[in-house]
């Protein structure tokens, strides 16, 4: 298969990874090793990347052929700081790595089982040092906030996709971070009824 055949690309991806980055710009470390979680098509990873070269960036995901694509436009790009994909799947009690300095994580803590949320926090606490930050991306469901229409509309067609799916509770959220060792320390509202959350290791 060609490299042009193996490369996806997420119109999603296109439109909301500058503003994340701008986000990421005040919450990311000056050096180390970036892990992100369930990176796609790769497209963020290689922009991401791109803008923060003095970082490594390191993508991940489950999926052999997301893989793929995010190796191939690890390929493209020829950027020294962004390496190939690791084989990681978040609910799994061990990951391909022993340490990172932040763990970045788009848009998967609705289109996976719980399951993998609690992995997610878990994993986090083993390989993050204190004080260094868990960066999620995606809708959120807050108690104290009106969900948008269309936000309810996603969830639904998430859960009649797979009933393990859906936009979660941020409250809920929290407390899983609570439990292993993290502390919401950002909330930042974002285009198309999205969050970025930001969550940093306690101790």
């Amino acid at each position: 298969m060609s490299e042009f055949l193996k490369k996806q690309s997420a119109p999603a991806a296109l439109r909301n990874r500058g503003p994340i980055a701008d986000v990421l710009a005040d919450e990311l470390p000056d050096s180390g090793t970036v892990l992100e979680i369930a990176s796609g098509t790769g497209e963020h990873a290689m922009s991401f990347a791109e803008r923060f070269s003095r970082l490594t960036w390191q993508p991940s995901d489950p999926d052999p052929v997301a893989r793929a694509s995010i190796a191939a436009w690890q390929a493209e790009s020829g950027l020294g700081n962004l390496r190939v994909p690791l084989p990681l799947d978040a609910s799994g009690a061990e990951w391909p790595l022993t340490r990172a300095e932040a763990i970045v994580c788009i848009n998967m803590v609705h289109i996976s089982p719980w399951t993998a949320t609690l992995g997610l926090f878990a994993g986090a606490e083993r390989l993050l040092p204190e004080g260094a930050p868990l960066i999620l991306y995606g809708p959120y469901v807050e108690d104290d906030v009106e969900t948008a229409p269309s936000n309810l509309d996603f969830d639904r067609s998430l859960k009649a996709r797979n009933p393990a799916w859906g936009l979660r509770h941020l409250a809920r959220l929290d407390d899983v971070a609570d439990q292993q060792g993290f502390g919401r320390t950002r909330r930042v509202a974002m285009p198309a009824n999205n969050l970025v959350l930001v969550y940093r290791r306690t101790g």
